[in-house]
C-alpha cells in the first residue's frame, strides 16, 4: 500500500509532467507560426518588461515574417496557389539563351530575397531563376510552417510552374529547410528534376528541432522529442516520420550536397547519413570557414567553382 508521502510525490510528478507538456505545447505552436506586423501584438525587444519576457519564456514568442528586399526590375513577380488556396509569391528572372532554370528555396524563418546572391550566380552561369517564399514566410500567405512537411507542396508548385512553361532542364537548389523540403517534394510528388543542390539539409525533423534547441542553449533532449511530438499533433501529422535522410534513397538525379564545417545546427553525422543513402551520382563538399549560413556569400570563390562545375 502506498504511503501518503509517496502518493503526494506521485501527484507532484504528474503535475510537473502536465506543466512541462503545456509549456512545450505552447512553444511548439509559436515555433511553427509566423505573422506580419499588425496580425499579432509584437513588442520591440527594447520595450519588453520583465513580465513580457517571463511570458515568452513560458509560452514562447510571436515570430515575425521577414520582409523581402525588392530585387531589380528584371524579376517578374508570379503567384502560385496551394490546394488550401494560399497565395505564394515568387520571383522569376530569365536570361538570354538559358541552359535551364534553377528554382531556389530558402531556410526556416527566411525569405526569398535572402537567396538573391545565389540567384545572381545562377544567372551568371546561364540559368533562369525562380525564387519562392514558402507559405508563412516573406510575402506569401499563411501563418503556419510545418518545417517542410506541407511545404513540399510549395516546391511541387514551383516545379510544375516551370514544367508547364516549357522548361526541360530544371535544377532545384535549397538551403536548410529548403533543401530538406526538396527531398520530401520528390518523395511525395514524384517530380523529376535534372539536378539537385542541397545545402545543409537536416536528416530528420527531430534532428532539426534538436539543432534549434542547441543554438538556443537548451538541452536537446527530452525537449526535442516533446516539441517534435506536439508540433506534429498540432498540424495533423506524425513528425517523427519526416526523414530527408530516407527520402534521398529514391532520388535518381545527380546531387551536390554541401555543408559548412562549423555548422552548429546540422551535424556532420546528419550530412553523412544523407550522403550514404544517396544512390544516384553524388558529390559532398564541405566549406571550412562556414557555419549554418549562405555558403555562396561566405566562401564565394569556392562556391562558384564547385557549383559551376556541378552544373556542367
Amino acid at each position: 500500500m502506498l504511503t501518503k508521502g509517496l502518493k503526494n510525490f506521485i501527484k507532484l510528478l504528474i503535475v510537473l509532467f502536465l506543466l512541462v507538456n503545456i509549456v512545450v505545447f505552447c512553444h511548439a505552436y509559436k515555433f511553427t507560426h509566423y505573422y506580419t506586423v499588425g496580425e499579432v501584438n509584437i513588442i520591440p525587444q527594447s520595450k519588453k518588461t520583465g513580465w513580457d519576457k517571463t511570458k515568452e519564456l513560458v509560452f514562447g514568442f510571436n515570430a515575425v515574417k521577414q520582409q523581402n528586399i525588392a530585387p531589380d526590375s528584371a524579376f517578374k513577380t508570379i503567384y502560385l496557389f496551394t490546394k488550401d488556396s494560399l497565395r505564394l509569391e515568387a520571383w522569376y528572372k530569365t536570361v538570354p539563351n538559358a541552359k535551364g532554370t534553377v528554382a531556389l528555396f530558402h531556410g526556416h524563418g527566411g525569405k526569398k530575397s535572402s537567396n538573391l546572391e545565389e540567384a545572381a550566380a545562377f544567372n551568371s552561369f546561364g540559368y533562369n531563376t525562380l525564387l519562392t517564399d514558402f507559405r508563412a514566410h516573406g510575402s506569401s500567405q499563411g501563418n503556419t510552417c510545418t518545417i517542410g512537411y506541407y511545404e513540399a507542396e510549395d516546391v511541387y508548385l514551383a516545379y510544375t510552374y516551370l514544367q508547364q512553361n516549357g522548361e526541360k532542364n530544371i535544377v532545384l537548389w535549397g538551403i536548410s529547410l529548403g533543401a530538406a523540403t526538396i527531398t520530401k517534394a520528390i518523395h511525395d510528388y514524384d517530380i523529376k528534376p535534372n539536378k539537385l543542390i542541397l545545402e545543409m539539409p537536416f536528416a530528420s525533423l527531430p534532428n532539426a528541432v534538436e539543432g534549434r534547441l542547441k543554438i538556443m542553449g537548451l538541452p536537446p533532449q527530452p525537449l526535442g522529442s516533446l516539441l517534435t511530438f506536439w508540433g506534429g499533433v498540432q498540424h495533423g501529422f506524425w513528425a517523427f516520420n519526416m526523414q530527408p535522410q530516407l527520402y534521398v534513397k529514391t532520388i535518381s538525379c545527380p546531387i551536390l550536397l554541401q555543408r559548412g564545417k562549423n555548422d552548429p545546427r546540422v551535424t556532420y553525422t546528419e550530412t553523412e547519413n544523407i550522403y550514404n543513402n544517396i544512390s544516384s551520382p553524388k558529390k559532398w563538399v564541405e566549406y571550412d570557414n562556414s557555419a549554418h549560413e549562405s555558403l555562396c556569400v561566405k566562401e564565394k570563390n569556392k562556391w562558384y567553382t564547385t557549383v559551376a562545375s556541378f552544373l556542367q
